[in-house]
């Protein structure tokens, strides 16, 4: 089999799961913002690593529309985990029901804004050309040149990104603070999708590793997606009374009742924190050696028949003197 038809059959997969979520972000399905966000960033990681070492792929130019893609996307995602929030919220006891509804019309006036900018944005986006570079990147990779080192490249990926997340956890320690969690999200979100591309590739394994890691990547993006929907209680408990409705005695319930579950997912994520630093301490280590073995593999048996060569030659050149050494010594 063709050692490039994963990295084809990889960048395939991303390229049309993009495509396809783009027509229902499009479309106004808040699912499909969020998917398609996600498949951008997902195409856009895949991009530099596949690409290393290739020449006039257009890989470049792909990654920075994309890039203007996630940015557009990303102005109206946020809102619709909000107002998913806020939906639950609604059928939990207890919750003050005026406040809520003040705040989800606040969310929603918001996002509708929002949608009307995220629009205009990908207007400015020519698809079709992003969908000719991609082409020219698969061409390159089904046919990669001598100089293809993609292993190489993920392999740094991931021992530098496994090392900027254990920075982030030890900066972060047990304290709840919302600054320093954002952080080891981040960190942890960069981390998976790096470890990712080896699994996909079928190059590496990291099946463990991915679930430890998505685990706590989730309890701190809902800790995350909280975090905003507090700002927008405040918010609204920070307009003129004359403008809502909501007293601020039902919008501090609320933001009390968002506090709560903020601190009970920290307690969680500060749970999982010695099994996560114990698979990115592994990851970090153990994958950057698989993904290169075979380079060293091959480096070394190119050396063993170089020096083999040398020998060879060696013996033939002193072959002759030798011989004559032993004929002046009789």
């Amino acid at each position: 089999m063709n050692r490039s038809l994963p990295l084809v059959r990889l960048l395939e997969r991303r390229t049309r799961a993009l495509q396809r979520q783009l027509v229902a972000a499009v479309a106004g399905k808040d699912t499909g913002v969020h998917q398609a966000r996600v498949a951008s960033r997902r195409l856009r990681e895949a991009l530099p690593v596949l690409t290393d070492g290739l020449h006039h792929t257009k890989s470049g130019k792909a990654q920075r529309k994309i890039r203007r893609l996630t940015q557009a996307l990303g102005t109206v995602r946020e809102l619709d985990v909000t107002l998913h929030l806020i939906d639950e919220l609604a059928d939990r006891a207890g919750v003050p029901q005026t406040a809520l509804r003040e705040v989800r019309a606040h969310v929603i006036e918001e996002r509708e804004q929002r949608r009307v900018v995220m629009l205009e944005r990908l207007d400015t986006i020519d698809r079709e050309k992003l969908a000719r570079r991609l082409l020219s990147v698969r061409q390159a990779l089904a046919a990669p040149e001598p100089g293809h080192n993609w292993r190489a490249a993920l392999a740094l990926r991931i021992a530098r990104r496994g090392r900027r997340l254990e920075k982030a956890i030890d900066d972060a320690g047990q304290i709840y603070a919302p600054e320093g969690l954002h952080q080891v999200r981040i960190a942890a979100k960069k981390f998976r999708y790096a470890l990712e591309l080896a699994d996909e590739s079928h190059a590496v394994p990291c099946g463990e590793a991915l679930r430890t890691i998505k685990r706590v990547q989730d309890t701190l993006g809902r800790l995350h997606d909280l975090q905003v929907l507090q700002h927008h209680v405040a918010a609204v408990g920070a307009a003129p009374r004359h403008r809502r409705g909501a007293p601020d005695a039902g919008l501090g319930v609320l933001s009390r009742i968002i506090e709560g579950e903020c601190r009970q997912l920290h307690g969680r994520y500060v749970a999982a924190t010695p099994g996560l630093r114990a698979a990115v301490d592994a990851a970090r280590r153990e994958v950057p050696v698989r993904l290169t073995a075979r380079q060293r593999s091959t480096r070394a048996v190119k050396m063993g028949l170089a020096a083999r060569r040398r020998t060879a030659v060696g013996l033939r050149v002193t072959g002759p003197s030798r011989r004559s050494a032993r004929v002046e010594d009789r």
